[in-house]
């Protein structure tokens, strides 16, 4: 069961930064390795309730199609929360955005909860590449929001 954890702080204001975390159709334009959004059963994101399918390029030709559901959201304390329950794991990921004086500080927490012992074994396995995903999505937020 690894949770992962990073953050970082953009010199942005936050409700710029928590508008792009939950801009979900924009995710193809600041989440490395998304291809493509496609809403399941509404036309965008509407809080709590929204499901979507994300697709990923995970290299050497191949894709991955997750989809997810937003379980959690809450405008004023800048968190959102989503959950996906695909290959044997359910992934629980949460961000929010602190305001600071030097800008917004952004976390996201992500807990890899894995239904079988060889995926929990696997995820533990996986957690340094889910880290350094977490990262780049981090970098990507911060480049696109500070230029």
């Amino acid at each position: 069961m690894p949770v992962v954890t990073e953050s970082l702080t953009i010199a942005a204001p936050a409700p710029d930064v928590f508008r792009t975390i939950t801009e979900v159709e924009r995710f193809p334009e600041t989440t490395p390795a998304v291809t493509s959004i496609e809403f399941i059963g509404g036309e965008g994101f509407e809080g709590v309730g929204t499901r979507f399918r994300e697709t990923r390029d995970m290299g050497k030709g191949k894709t991955l199609v997750t989809e997810l559901e937003v379980v959690e959201y809450d405008a004023d304390q800048r968190t959102v929360r989503m959950v996906a329950d695909t290959h044997g794991t359910i992934w629980d990921t949460t961000m929010s955005v602190e305001e600071r004086p030097e800008g917004s500080h952004l976390t996201i927490r992500m807990d890899a909860r894995g239904s079988t012992w060889f995926r929990r074994m696997m995820n533990r396995v996986m957690a340094p590449l889910f880290r350094k995903g977490i990262r780049d999505h981090l970098h990507t937020l911060k480049a696109r929001l500070e230029s």
